[in-house]
């Protein structure tokens, strides 16, 4: 958590980039764990290496993404936790 350290306006900043960083990922979450699956059939004409796209997207395309995700918010989250001094050791 944020170090006693940080000044009002440092902590307003600390946060703004945790937010804008979490908005972002949920949103990408939410593409891919609704939006991609509402429309599922329509993307099932769109084959890639045999199988269908929708099919893809559903089996392993969003498992993949939601990995990715967390590695992408583990490393920023750190960046700016290093950037404001309140990293863990």
């Amino acid at each position: 958590m944020a170090d006693k350290s940080l000044s009002a306006e440092q902590m307003r900043a600390y946060w703004d980039r945790t937010s804008k960083l979490m908005y972002g990922i949920l949103f990408i979450w939410f593409i891919f764990s609704f939006v991609v699956h509402i429309f599922a059939a329509p993307l099932n004409n769109i084959r890639i290496f045999g199988f269908p796209l929708g099919f893809y997207m559903a089996a392993q395309g969003s498992l993949i993404v939601f990995v990715f995700l967390c590695w992408w918010n583990a490393r920023a989250q750190n960046k700016i936790d290093e950037e404001f001094g309140v990293q863990d050791e």
